[in-house]
């Protein structure tokens, strides 16, 4: 019996998911070709990177005489496929994910990726060792305790920078328009929190309006959130949905909150590596059609921009803020022999306009940045845009009678 999860979100230092099944203990080689059936079967791209994957079953055979030999020769396999999603989870990093999905994580509390080659954060988590510290999305890591991280992995970044709670860890930080800058954090049990309505530096919201933050899509739980808080608010006339920089998590979680969401229509649809598209669309069980404003930000990635992306494809919201990341990959992870796991990039995913967005990101209706000047000052100028879009479409609606979102509100 199989339990099976699917993820979306750029890697956190603990993965966010898993597809669990019952597996025997396995010889290193019986490992090895587990994870090679299993590539052969499921990765979503049949050419494998321009290569026979053929070549790989049997190059390593009654050479691996130990698990560690194993666990090399599968992470020298999958580096051939040139897909950072695509990684080998050993027992340890896999007992790790799950504690993730539980809603706890040990280090720093920051989302990390690779872009173009380099170690980047994609977001710190809220009130996180990372975020007090002063760590930014879009910063590059250079180095981790003093050590280069040119050609690291995001496995081996990841366990460079988790640690046990009092513990430090130092990371030179390269940041655009600033000095390289060391940065000494101490660890933490860090609690992963999902869904909030305080908005960030006090900004203030008018009471006609309710701000909802949506920090990840990992927990479980965030959709029976996020629905809570529509179901009590029902005398809001609007809601402003900040996925700024939240990384992504379970697609379950996207495609729920999107289903409250709509009145119909297409959610996400996803390819798999024999081309074959399958389509999710909206329930009509629609928990609220009051007027939506979506922030996004540059760290804002995967399960977020399938949810911004079905809002503004079906017109349903008005899309605020930055260019969002880009990742438009779908991953499963398996549990393996041995207690380990393999995380496989299986789909692409397109938005509802049929949209393939991984690399190029979701462009906001209206553009609005977020300089390092207005952080500093605590002047959430893309908050306080959004508010005024909203009121605008507020006020149309109440002046045509109308307070639902079946006119379309992009680019105003």
């Amino acid at each position: 019996m199989k339990k099976r999860f699917i993820i979306t979100g750029l890697m956190l230092l603990s993965i966010i998911a898993t597809t669990v099944s019952c597996v025997n203990a396995a010889t290193p080689d019986e490992l090895y070709d587990h994870v090679w059936k299993l590539i052969n079967k499921k990765y979503y791209d049949p050419s494998d990177n321009s290569q026979d994957w053929n070549k790989w079953r049997y190059r390593y055979e009654h050479k691996l005489k130990t698990q560690e030999d194993a666990y090399v020769a599968i992470e020298t396999m999958l580096a051939s496929l040139n897909d950072p999603y695509t990684r080998f989870l050993d027992p340890k990093e896999f007992s790790e994910e799950n504690q993730s999905i539980k809603g706890s994580l040990k280090g720093i509390g920051t989302q990390i990726g690779i872009r173009d080659g380099q170690l980047v954060i994609i977001a710190p988590l809220e009130d996180s060792p990372a975020e007090r510290a002063g760590l930014q999305a879009d910063d590059y890591i250079l180095e981790i305790n003093g050590e280069s991280t040119k050609g690291i992995n995001i496995d081996a970044a990841a366990d460079k920078i988790r640690g046990e709670k009092g513990t430090t860890v130092t990371l030179l930080i390269q940041r655009k328009g600033v000095p390289n800058k060391t940065y000494s954090i101490v660890r933490d049990e860090i609690e992963v929190k999902s869904v909030s309505t305080k908005p960030p530096f006090e900004t203030e919201i008018p009471s006609d309006i309710k701000y909802i933050r949506l920090s990840s899509f990992i927990s479980k739980n965030a959709a029976g959130e996020i629905e809570s808080i529509l179901n009590d608010s029902s005398d809001a006339k609007g809601y402003i949905i900040d996925l700024r920089s939240n990384p992504g998590g379970l697609l379950t979680n996207a495609i729920y909150i999107s289903d409250m969401l709509l009145n119909g229509g297409v959610i996400v649809s996803t390819v798999d590596r024999d081309s074959y598209k399958s389509t999710t669309r909206a329930r009509m069980h629609q928990v609220t059609d009051k007027p939506i404003v979506v922030l996004i930000n540059k760290g804002s990635a995967s399960a977020s921009e399938i949810l911004s992306g079905a809002l503004k494809d079906n017109h349903r919201a008005t899309i605020v803020g930055e260019q969002s990341f880009g990742k438009g990959l779908v991953q499963e992870i398996n549990k393996l022999p041995d207690e380990a796991g393999i995380n496989i990039t299986i789909q692409r995913y397109l938005t509802p306009s049929g949209r393939d967005i991984h690399k190029k990101g979701i462009t906001p209706d209206v553009v609005v940045e977020l300089k390092k000047e207005n952080a500093e000052a605590k002047d959430d100028v893309q908050l306080k845009k959004a508010i005024e879009i909203l009121k605008e479409i507020i006020c149309l609606g109440e002046k045509n009678g109308k307070l639902g979102a079946g006119t379309n509100t992009t680019g105003i």
